[in-house]
């Protein structure tokens, strides 16, 4: 099957792209071995190195494999979903419970490390989050998220910070979606505001055992919500 010259564009996204759909499409199935990077530049009509990224791109997918010595193999013939892929076709309440597991921790540290620009950051957000309180909920639970930002990145992980952020879109619709239904904040339109006091307190008076277990009580409270609906 011939593959067909490339046009010059960003000539590594159309290389990867047609190997791509040679390789979806069952042309070489899984097992098989590619043929070399001079004969794939040869066919698509571009150079080595053009060859030589496509082929990253694709191991990267999940869909082939460079063996040392023997060459590039098929090893699936769909591509790897990706993380943030996953999470937003996941169930909200198996998000919160990673979030739980995750964000606990966060609170703990951040008591332990906050700085003064982390205490300034926490009550602003708390500020914010109260401000909100007059707002649509989408707006009500971006501060939200935001003051559980402010905790995690007190704890002075890139990492944590990285993987909460992985979490928030996801989270939120999921929040925002919450809220409408079981019509939170209908009564109370800064609804749990005590409980986002008592944490912004804790971490910043430096109690890791409070910090932690008012957040804790606070998602389980939530979860708790998610699993009724």
């Amino acid at each position: 099957m011939a593959l067909g010259t490339l046009r010059p564009s960003p000539l590594v996204d159309q290389a990867t792209q047609h190997l791509r759909e040679q390789i979806t499409g069952g042309h070489w199935p899984v097992g098989t071995r590619l043929p070399g990077e001079n004969a794939l530049a040869k066919t698509l009509g571009v150079g080595r190195s053009t060859v030589r990224e496509a082929l990253r791109a694709l191991a990267g997918a999940g869909l082939v494999q460079a063996r040392q010595g023997s060459g590039v193999f098929v090893i699936a013939t769909e591509p790897a979903e990706d993380w943030p892929a996953r999470l937003r076709r996941s169930a909200i309440g198996d998000i919160y419970e990673v979030r739980m597991m995750v964000e606990v921790q966060a609170a703990r540290l951040a008591a332990v490390r906050r700085t003064d620009a982390d205490v300034a950051a926490l009550a602003a957000a708390l500020d914010a989050r109260r401000a909100a309180a007059s707002g649509d909920d989408a707006a009500f639970v971006d501060a939200d998220i935001a003051v559980h930002a402010a905790v995690v990145a007190a704890a002075g992980n890139p990492v944590l910070v990285d993987l909460f952020a992985e979490f928030v879109p996801a989270l939120r619709q999921g929040l925002i979606d919450l809220v409408r239904l079981l019509g939170l904040r209908d009564d109370d339109p800064d609804h749990g505001d005590a409980a986002h006091a008592a944490l912004v307190d804790a971490v910043t008076r430096g109690d890791a055992d409070a910090a932690g277990a008012v957040l804790e009580a606070e998602l389980r409270q939530t979860l708790a919500h998610l699993h009724r609906t």
